[in-house]
């Protein structure tokens, strides 16, 4: 193919391209894929599909990439990041190139929070200063906690740590430390009770949400680990509370969601803003594909 033969690029892993067993997970992926390459295509894009990792796929012949469901990027950091330096040279990266390597790394809640976005309080262990479980939950009067990695998903290497487990952990943290940064975050009680709702945001703007629940018993949301999805109507204060977070980076996200959990007193409390390769539930509002289709069209045009 000649140069930019291709409008639009949707990135998903190897695993999910062509999926040969096809479970209710994997169906969700290819709906969500078929609604958002739709609606490019209904603004005119020319649209495509390949792995972040495709050896003979030619980044020069696209316009632009979309981040999708690329979710074993975080298990293979390494191969992953030399790949966006090369591919960050040939094409356009949606989201942005920066907006990527901010995301990417949950250091960027400090940088949320000095701009007043109410975050979960994070305690950040970095590799070359640790401090241990015990130690900074003293510093901090914190009782049950969570720890997880500064670069991961799906609740990757995740561990809550009750008050009376905290010595059972420390060499499991030490480990972990010793290869990549930690964060240390007190445990939100009303995700048990309560769950974590996700706020899409496509260009600006709200669009939908979901309210994610976990199993009996277990506090991780996420579907891999038994967590359900429900229905969400956000109160305006949530509405405003994500766009605002999503106005509080460099430059606009073409799409992405905040997570927000809510602490002891109603307060709304960001979980983590997700614009790398979010999932977005689209399936669960297919009128939002436009809107998602819409931001990627100006961010190509910018």
């Amino acid at each position: 193919m000649s140069a930019h033969t291709i409008d639009v690029t949707i990135l998903t892993c190897q695993k999910y391209l062509n999926p040969k067993v096809i479970t209710t997970y994997e169906q969700n992926i290819l709906d969500e894929r078929k609604l958002i390459t739709q609606a490019l295509e209904d603004l005119g894009l020319k649209v495509y599909c390949t792995a972040w990792d495709d050896a003979e796929f030619d980044w020069s012949q696209t316009r632009a990439v979309v981040f999708r469901t690329i979710w074993d990027y975080f298990e293979r950091y390494d191969e992953f990041s030399a790949w966006l330096e090369i591919v960050k040279t040939k094409t356009q990266l949606v989201n942005s190139y920066d907006l990527i390597q901010w995301n990417i790394d949950k250091h960027y809640l400090k940088d949320l929070q000095d701009k007043g976005v109410a975050i979960v309080p994070t305690e950040y262990v970095d590799t070359g200063s640790y401090r241990s479980i015990a130690e900074v939950c003293l510093e901090r009067d914190w009782q049950d906690v969570v720890i997880k990695p500064a670069i991961a998903g799906g609740a990757f290497h995740t561990h809550k740590v009750l008050e009376f487990e905290r010595a059972d952990y420390e060499e499991v943290f030490e480990n972990l430390v010793a290869e990549r940064d930690m964060l240390i975050q007190p445990f939100v009680p009303t995700i048990s009770s309560r769950g974590e709702a996700s706020l899409m945001v496509f260009n600006g703007k709200f669009t939908h949400a979901i309210l994610k629940k976990p199993k009996q018993g277990d506090y991780r949301v996420q579907d891999d680990w038994g967590g359900t999805v429900h229905p969400y109507s956000p109160t305006q204060e949530e509405i405003t509370f994500a766009e605002d977070c999503f106005k509080a980076c460099s430059t606009m996200p073409a799409y992405g969601r905040a997570d927000i959990l809510w602490g002891k007193n109603g307060d709304i409390l960001l979980g983590e803003l997700e614009i790398v390769e979010p999932e977005l539930w689209i399936r669960n509002d297919p009128a939002s594909a436009r809107q998602f289709a819409q931001g990627v069209l100006k961010a190509l045009n910018q």
